[in-house]
């Protein structure tokens, strides 16, 4: 948020945004369970003003990690790693990327509520990154 439009804020409404994004990180950091259909990896494409979501399988081993299927290597959380995606999904708004993931994919990738539940929160992150201008990073 620009410094012009901070200031226009009312102090409660300041101190409520700092107790949601307190809140939001904590939960954040909360364990759990890896969808074993696999991971996805969201990213705006400005010049196609799409949302992408590229989706990759994934095996988890018996300590709850998300394995390579190929290799039984964990994945790690950053770094270079390389991947093929098993399939990519593109949508002009959250929800045509909703409906392209979870109602026309045959099978489903996602076999986790929980997992639906944070893709549905994060592409409407995207959304709104795509149409601000802002740059949007998976949580």
């Amino acid at each position: 948020m620009n410094q012009t439009a901070e200031q226009e804020l009312r102090p409660e409404a300041i101190a409520l945004r700092n107790e949601y994004a307190a809140l939001d990180d904590k939960l954040s950091n909360r364990y759990i369970e890896l969808d074993p259909q696999g991971y996805f990896i969201i990213y705006v494409d400005r010049d196609a003003k799409l949302i992408c979501a590229d989706h990759f399988s994934n095996v988890i081993n018996d300590k709850g990690l998300a394995c390579d299927p190929e290799t039984g290597e964990p994945l790690p959380c950053s770094g270079s790693l390389k991947r093929l995606p098993t399939a990519t999904f593109r949508g002009r708004t959250a929800k045509e990327l909703c409906i392209e993931i979870f109602e026309k994919a045959q099978p489903c990738p996602i076999s986790h509520l929980d997992h639906a539940a944070y893709l549905g929160r994060e592409f409407v992150r995207a959304e709104i990154a795509l149409l601000s201008g802002q740059d949007y990073v998976q949580d």
